[in-house]
């Protein structure tokens, strides 16, 4: 892979990469949950149609009154591609896992992306696999989850369902498409990151309407049986996980080294288990402290290279 030019070459402000990085950090780890609660009222295929198609045409709207550069071929083809890999396989692996298996769980094998971020990382191999602090904050990293789920890794070890194992190679798949298309937008990717991330969503959003129209999920969803509590869900997932989160991916992916931006995935899990411990009652126990700490080390590891 080729790296494109990008029309603007200013460096980005310390400021707005620091913005965009708390946002992916602390938004995407809250959406394991919100994905869980809104799969409660929505077909999960639907639900990854209304989320994405609602929040492409806000920023459509936005982007063209903005006068944004929205209609050349070349940008919209790589975008519906990338929108494919990431969104629809992607994000699409981590709705139908969370149909069977605990949003903890899926956090675990989501925050194996950035080994992926490595392996298929072609140009940047001489660099990335030759660096050791990269290497060492990867597997500290991983490590670090492990240890912040440990519980949940004993019970996966000592009897999973046919349904989970299932689940478990989906996310598999999920990880590797998400990384693989993370990076074909990072080398091929044409125009701003506002149009990018607007006809991603557009294609991931479309893919999911048909597949979810094939599947039969429109004869049996009735909005009027979705609660007050999916509705909020869903209003959540596409301003805060799709428009602010997913624009601030796209864009950091243009300005930050990838293995940088893939810390995003050890980071979640943090998120979401503090959540848990803040607003819903949940207990922090010594081991989970430790992983906490591990995965901020192997973070700092990580920057630490790329400085």
């Amino acid at each position: 892979m080729q790296q494109s030019s990008i029309p603007d070459k200013k460096a980005p402000s310390t400021v707005a990469v620091i913005v965009a990085f708390v946002t992916i950090y602390l938004v995407w780890g809250s959406t394991y949950f919100f994905i869980q609660q809104a799969i409660d009222d929505f077909p999960p295929f639907l639900m990854g149609a209304i989320r994405f198609i609602t929040a492409a045409l806000i920023m459509l709207i936005w982007s063209v009154a903005k006068g944004e550069k929205m209609w050349d071929w070349r940008l919209i083809r790589v975008a519906l591609i990338t929108g494919c890999l990431l969104l629809f396989v992607g994000n699409g692996a981590v709705i139908w896992a969370e149909k069977t298996i605990p949003s903890s769980l899926v956090a675990i094998f989501i925050s194996s992306a950035p080994i992926w971020f490595v392996l298929l990382d072609k140009p940047k191999w001489k660099d990335n696999l030759s660096n050791k602090k990269i290497i060492l904050g990867l597997a500290v990293g991983f490590i670090g989850v492990l240890l912040l789920f440990s519980r949940q890794v004993r019970e996966l070890l000592s009897g999973e369902t046919s349904a989970e194992i299932a689940g478990f190679g989906i996310l598999i798949i999920g990880s590797m498409s998400w990384a693989g298309g993370s990076l074909y937008s990072k080398y091929k990717a044409q125009g701003s990151a506002v149009a990018n991330t607007t006809w991603q969503m557009i294609a991931g959003g479309f893919v999911f309407l048909l597949v979810s129209g094939a599947s039969g999920e429109w004869t049996h969803f009735h909005p009027s049986n979705v609660t007050t509590s999916g509705w909020l869900c869903m209003l959540y997932l596409i301003f805060f996980g799709s428009i602010a989160a997913y624009s601030a991916y796209v864009w950091l992916l243009s300005v930050r080294p990838a293995t940088q931006v893939s810390t995003y995935a050890y980071v979640n899990p943090v998120v979401a288990v503090l959540l848990g411990v803040l607003f819903a009652n949940e207990s922090l126990n010594f081991m989970q402290i430790v992983g906490l700490v591990v995965i901020l080390v192997s973070v700092l590891i990580i920057n630490q290279s790329k400085k």
